[in-house]
């Protein structure tokens, strides 16, 4: 075994025994885009708790399920730099060689290159091109957009709520307080520390409501009225002043 590191590499070892290396690296960012939305949560994985063909990342910072069926590859990527320095990431595959998500080491090279030391280097792979972060989006948000509106009236509510993402591979998960909504770049950004959600002007035409055990869902559909995977949960309250809502029945 080599422990000389690729740029890009594949690395031979199955998702399942990759994943937990990732304990080791610090703060790391799990940023996956799914339509119009990205969602992103971010620190420290305190724990990888494998069962049967999930992973589960959990602790403070980060709640997310990943599909072991799913994810068949990863990519240990070191060439991505941000005010030149370099953010590596690996690159959570599926059978196809598309990247479902990502986990970035935002502590950089030395802990993400510690972590996976005990794996050797990878396949060698030749870089990619990379779309510049919040690329696509108008220079500003309209004023009736209808994902701003929403977001404007669940923070009038005052109350918490979930907003997850569900995609091929990956549920991630975050709750509580919404932080106010900034406009800006062409898209509607909610951040706070642990976690960001960047969603995109006109992403959503409307939202699909269903109600469960006392929780209300709703499910974010884009302009032909397919769900994108974005979900807000929350109590009846939350949502009272959401516009443009199917209520689903049965």
């Amino acid at each position: 075994m080599s422990n000389e590191t690729n740029p890009r590499e594949k690395l031979a070892q199955a998702p399942a025994e990759i994943l937990q290396s990732l304990p080791g690296m610090g703060r790391v960012m799990l940023s996956t885009r799914s339509g119009g939305a990205t969602h992103e949560r971010m620190g420290a994985v305190e724990m990888v708790t494998i069962s049967g063909k999930e992973a589960r990342l959990s602790g403070a910072f980060h709640d997310s399920r990943i599909d072991l069926t799913t994810v068949v590859s990863i990519v240990a990527d070191r060439t991505s730099k941000m005010r030149e320095r370099v953010l590596p990431r690996l690159e959570c595959q599926d059978a196809s060689g598309e990247t479902l998500f990502s986990l970035i080491g935002l502590d950089g090279l030395e802990p993400f290159d510690k972590a996976l030391k005990p794996y050797g280097a990878g396949e060698k792979l030749e870089p990619v091109q990379r779309e510049a972060p919040g690329g696509g989006g108008s220079a500003d948000v309209p004023e009736d957009d209808l994902g701003a509106r929403s977001f404007a009236a669940i923070l009038a509510s005052g109350e918490p709520i979930a907003i997850d993402v569900e995609r091929a591979g990956l549920f991630q998960h975050w709750q509580g307080a919404l932080p106010e909504p900034k406009p800006a770049m062409g898209f509607v950004n909610i951040m706070q520390g642990d976690f960001h959600l960047h969603l995109k002007a006109g992403a959503v035409s409307g939202w699909a409501r269903t109600e469960s055990a006392g929780t209300v869902a709703l499910e974010a559909r884009d302009s032909d009225g397919k769900g994108f995977g974005l979900v807000l949960r929350g109590p009846a309250a939350a949502f009272a002043e959401v516009p443009d809502v199917d209520v689903i029945s049965g």
